[in-house]
C-alpha cells in the first residue's frame, strides 16, 4: 500500500500541480472540436466519414508532435518544452476564432490542436522525475488525471456556442484558461535536479529496437487511444444513433468521460499495490466485454452505462500502463513517454475513423464496436504471452517492479 505521508514528503508539489494543470487545460483544448463537431458539421454539411476525420485529426497531430516534445523534453527539460507547447497552442485557437470559414480551415485547426495533445510528453516527465520508484504510479496517475480537462469541453463548449450563437467564439474563450495555466506554470513548475543526460539519436534507435517499446505502444493505443478517441467521438455517436441535440449528446458523452478521467489515478495506485500485469489483464477484459455489448446498440441508458464502465477501465488502464513504463525505461522516460504517448494518440485517431467509416459504409455502428472489442481482447493474449519473461527479468512474481533493467536499459 502506498505511504501517503511518504509520498507527500517526497517529490515537488509545485511541479506535480503544474503538470496536472498543464495536462488538464491541454486536454480540454485537444478535444475541443469533439463536442462541437455536431454544430460544425451542420454548417459544412458533412457526412459520417468527414465528421470522423475532423475529430480524429487532433489525435493524429498529437500523436506526431508527441515524438517532437518527447525529444525536446530530454534536450531542454520538461518545463521549457511545456512552455513552448502552450505558446504554440495559441495559434489554432486564434485561427479557429477569427479565420476558420471553410472545412479545410477546420481541418487545419483540428490538426494544429494536436500541439495540446502532445503535452503528455512533457507533463508526465515533469512529475515523474521528482518521485522515487515506489510512488511512480500515484504521481503519474495524479498528473495524468489532467485528462479530466475533456469534461470542460463536453460540458461547456456547445452551451457557450449556443449562448453566443457562434461556435467560433468558443475558440477565443478557450484562450482564457490557457493563459491562466501558463502563468501558474511559469511560477510553480520546476525541473527535477536529477534530469537524465540528453540522449543521442542512437539511443532513441536502441529504444525503438526493443520489443517492450512496441508492446507498450500497443497496450496504450487501446487504453489511451480508446479514451481519447471516445472522448472526441461520443458526442457524434449519441447525436447520430439516439437523435440527441448537440448539447444533450455532449452531456451524455461527459458522463462517460468522467469515468475515464477520474479513475486514472486509481489505476496507477492499484497497479502500485497489485501489480500492473494483473490490472491490465482485468481491465482489457472489461473493455472488450463492455464494447461487445455496446455493439448491440441497446437503449440509451444501457449504452451509457456500458460506455461508462468501458471508459472507466480505459482510464485505469492508462494509469496501469504508465506505472510500468517509467520503471522499465527510467533513464529514457522523456523519449519513451513520447513514443508510447504517440502510439496512444494514433490509437485515438483510428477509433473515430473505424466507427465513422464503417457507419457510412454499413449504416450501423455495430461492426465498429465489435472490432474495437476484439482489439482489446487481443491485448489480453499479448500480455499472457510476454508476462513470463517480464516477471523473470524486471517484475517480481508478486507484480512488484524490480530495480534491475532489461536488455541493456536501466530501470
Amino acid at each position: 500500500m502506498v505511504d501517503r505521508k511518504g509520498f507527500l514528503q517526497s517529490g515537488h508539489k509545485g511541479s506535480l500541480i503544474s503538470a496536472f494543470l498543464y495536462f488538464d487545460v491541454s486536454f480540454m483544448l485537444w478535444v475541443l472540436i469533439g463536442p462541437m463537431a455536431v454544430l460544425i458539421a451542420n454548417d459544412f454539411n458533412m457526412n459520417a466519414a468527414e465528421k470522423a476525420n475532423l475529430v480524429a485529426l487532433p489525435l493524429l497531430g498529437g500523436s506526431i508532435l508527441r515524438l517532437v516534445l518527447g525529444y525536446l523534453t530530454d534536450r531542454i527539460g520538461p518545463k521549457k518544452t511545456a512552455i513552448a507547447g502552450m505558446l504554440l497552442t495559441v495559434i489554432p485557437l486564434i485561427y479557429g476564432w477569427q479565420a476558420a470559414d471553410t472545412l479545410n480551415d477546420m481541418y487545419f485547426v483540428a490538426l494544429m490542436l494536436g500541439i495540446a495533445g502532445a503535452s503528455f510528453a512533457a507533463a508526465l516527465p515533469l512529475a515523474s522525475r521528482w518521485y522515487p520508484p515506489q510512488y511512480q504510479g500515484l504521481a503519474l496517475g495524479i498528473a495524468g488525471a489532467g485528462n479530466s480537462g475533456t469534461i470542460f469541453s463536453t460540458l461547456f463548449a456547445n452551451r457557450l456556442a449556443g449562448h453566443y450563437g457562434d461556435w467560433h467564439v468558443v475558440f477565443g474563450i478557450a484562450l482564457i484558461p490557457l493563459v491562466i495555466v501558463f502563468l501558474i506554470f511559469i511560477f510553480l513548475a520546476k525541473d527535477s535536479p536529477t534530469q537524465p543526460a540528453p540522449l543521442k539519436l542512437a539511443d532513441y534507435g536502441r529504444v525503438l529496437r526493443q520489443r517492450d517499446t512496441w508492446l507498450f505502444c500497443l497496450l496504450y493505443m487501446v487504453t489511451f487511444g480508446g479514451f481519447s478517441g471516445m472522448a472526441n467521438y461520443l458526442t457524434i455517436f449519441f447525436n447520430t444513433e439516439y437523435k440527441l441535440s448537440a448539447v444533450t449528446a455532449a452531456d451524455f458523452a461527459t458522463i462517460c468521460i468522467v469515468a475515464g478521467s477520474l479513475f486514472r489515478p486509481i489505476g496507477g495506485w492499484m497497479s502500485d499495490k497489485m501489480g500492473g500485469i494483473r490490472m491490465l489483464i482485468t481491465l482489457y477484459a472489461v473493455i472488450g466485454i463492455m464494447l461487445a455489448f455496446v455493439s448491440t446498440l441497446p437503449a440509451l441508458w444501457l449504452t451509457t452505462g456500458l460506455l461508462f464502465i468501458a471508459m472507466m477501465a480505459m482510464g485505469m488502464g492508462n494509469g496501469a500502463v504508465f506505472q510500468l513504463v517509467p520503471q522499465r525505461f527510467s533513464q529514457e522516460v522523456g523519449i519513451i513517454t513520447g513514443i508510447v504517448g504517440a502510439a496512444g494518440g494514433l490509437g485515438g485517431y483510428f477509433l473515430p475513423k473505424i466507427l465513422g467509416n464503417l457507419k457510412l459504409s454499413t449504416g450501423s455502428f455495430t461492426p465498429g464496436f465489435l472490432i474495437l472489442s476484439g482489439i482489446a481482447l487481443v491485448c489480453i493474449v499479448v500480455i499472457a504471452v510476454v508476462q513470463g519473461k517480464w516477471k523473470r527479468t524486471w517484475i517480481g512474481e508478486g507484480g512488484k517492479v524490480k530495480t534491475s533493467g532489461l536488455d541493456g536499459v536501466s530501470a
